[in-house]
C-alpha cells in the first residue's frame, strides 16, 4: 500500500482573526475549515485530530452549553452528520477497528471532540498537553472530552509514529502542541502544522496564533520558525490548519495526496 494523506473537512468555524492572528483581525470576521487527516501507510492507518464532538454541535442544549459563552468572539461551530469521522471512513470501507493511532495534536474541542465517535482506538497525548488540559485553565478543553485518558498513550517528545510519519514538538499555541512530518509514496513530504499555524499568514509573516498557552508567544514564534527551517531542510509542504483557500487547494475527499 502506497502512503496516501486524506484531508477530512469535519465542519467550519466563523470567528474573529484575531483568533488566528496575535493582534491582528480585531473587528474581522473569518471563516475556517475544521480539518482532520487520514494517513494510510503500509505499517498502519493513522487519524491526525477528529474534530468537533457532533452532539454538542447537534444538541440545542449542549451547544448552548458549550459554546455560547465563547460568542461574540467565537460562534458555534458548523457541522453535519456527514461530516463525522465515521461516515469518512465508511465511504473507503472502513470502520474505526481499522485506524490504528489517532494522534491528537492538541486537545481543544475542535481537534479531540470526535473521540467519542471513535471508540476503542489507540490514542497518543503529549504528556504536557494533557497536563495542562487537567488544570481546566484552558476554555477550548472540554473536561468531558478527556474523561478517558488513563487509557491513552501518553509521549514526551518527538517520535516515529510510524515509518515515514513523525511527531514534530511545536509548543505555544498549547502546552504540548504536536505537528506531523509525513513522507508520501510519490510527492513530497507534508508538514501539517495544526494550529501552531492556522493561516498562510501565520508562516509568511511569523505570527503567532491569536491564543498562546500562559501567553507564551515567544514559544509559539519559536515553533513557526522551527516548522519553516523543517520545510526547507527536508522539501516538505507547510499545509496550515484553519485556512480555506490552502483547503480548497488540497485533493478534496474522496481524493488523496500520494
Amino acid at each position: 500500500m502506497p502512503t496516501r494523506l486524506f484531508t477530512l473537512l469535519t465542519g467550519t468555524h466563523r470567528y474573529e482573526k484575531v483568533v488566528s492572528t496575535r493582534n491582528r483581525g480585531h473587528g474581522q470576521y473569518i471563516d475556517a475549515p475544521i480539518l482532520a487527516y487520514l494517513i494510510e501507510t503500509p505499517n498502519g492507518r493513522i487519524l491526525y485530530d477528529v474534530g468537533c464532538d457532533y452532539r454538542k454541535v447537534a444538541t440545542p442544549e449542549l451547544r448552548a452549553r458549550f459554546f455560547d459563552p465563547m460568542r461574540p468572539l467565537f460562534e458555534p461551530p458548523q457541522m453535519t452528520e456527514d461530516q463525522r469521522i465515521p461516515r469518512y471512513l465508511a465511504r473507503l470501507g472502513l470502520g474505526a477497528r481499522d485506524i490504528d493511532v489517532v494522534f491528537l495534536g492538541h486537545l481543544h474541542f475542535d481537534h479531540a471532540g470526535g473521540l467519542g465517535d471513535l471508540p476503542g482506538c489507540e490514542v497518543h497525548i503529549q504528556k504536557d498537553e494533557l497536563a495542562a488540559g487537567r488544570t481546566g485553565l484552558d476554555d477550548g478543553v472540554f473536561e468531558d472530552e478527556i474523561a478517558g485518558a488513563e487509557s491513552w498513550r501518553i509521549h514526551e517528545g518527538e517520535y516515529a509514529v510510524a515509518p515515514g510519519v513523525h511527531a514534530v514538538a511545536t509548543p505555544g499555541h498549547t502546552a504540548g502542541h504536536m505537528s506531523m512530518l509525513v513522507e508520501l509514496s510519490e510527492g513530497p513530504p507534508v508538514l501539517l502544522c495544526g494550529d501552531a499555524a492556522d493561516l498562510t499568514e501565520n508562516l509568511v509573516d511569523e505570527v503567532a496564533p491569536g491564543y498562546c498557552w500562559k501567553d507564551e508567544e515567544a514559544l509559539a514564534l519559536e515553533s513557526i520558525r522551527k516548522l519553516k527551517a523543517l520545510a526547507r531542510s527536508t522539501g516538505a509542504e507547510l499545509w496550515p490548519n484553519h485556512d480555506f483557500p490552502f483547503f480548497r487547494s488540497l485533493p478534496q475527499f474522496p481524493a488523496w495526496r500520494a
